[in-house]
């Protein structure tokens, strides 16, 4: 059975809202045949990323960059898991007071290094979530974990 891997690093109640909204999707009835894993990004490790087959990060954006909790997580897992994960589809969502572009940018970089492809357009959020971004949000898991059965 295939695995999505989430992890996410949820301080706020905005960050929190969206990342329910994430497990929604991707645990919605109509996907069958998916495991679907949810890891705080502090307790993220190579070995559940090596055991997924695809990927979904959120973390607000903390003074123009992605959350320390999943840059670190990013910066464990960069090298143990850089040839096994190759072409494994991800996704992301961000959210920020004012201004997530400094933050998608570093993920979109280290994803890249990381030769992730990416599966769905991230969902960037600023201020408070509104109907549409949860949504948004729903769809990003949804479409991630749907992807790995179809």
């Amino acid at each position: 059975m295939p695995t999505l891997l989430i992890v996410h690093h949820t301080p706020s109640p905005n960050c929190q809202e969206l990342f329910e909204a994430v497990v929604s999707g991707a645990t919605a009835p109509e996907i069958e045949g998916v495991r679907v894993v949810r890891r705080a990004a502090l307790a993220a490790t190579a070995s559940d990323v090596l055991a997924a087959d695809g990927y979904l990060l959120g973390t607000p954006a903390n003074l123009g960059y992605m959350s320390g909790a999943l840059k670190h997580f990013l910066d464990q897992i960069y090298y143990p898991c850089l040839d096994d994960t190759r072409g494994r589809p991800f996704g992301y969502w961000v959210h920020g007071g004012n201004d997530v572009t400094g933050a998608a940018r570093a993920i979109d970089a280290i994803t890249t290094g990381l030769g992730w492809r990416r599966a769905a357009e991230p969902v960037t959020v600023t201020g408070a979530p509104g109907k549409a971004d949860t949504e948004a949000c729903w769809e990003l898991g949804a479409v991630l974990a749907a992807g790995l059965v179809g």
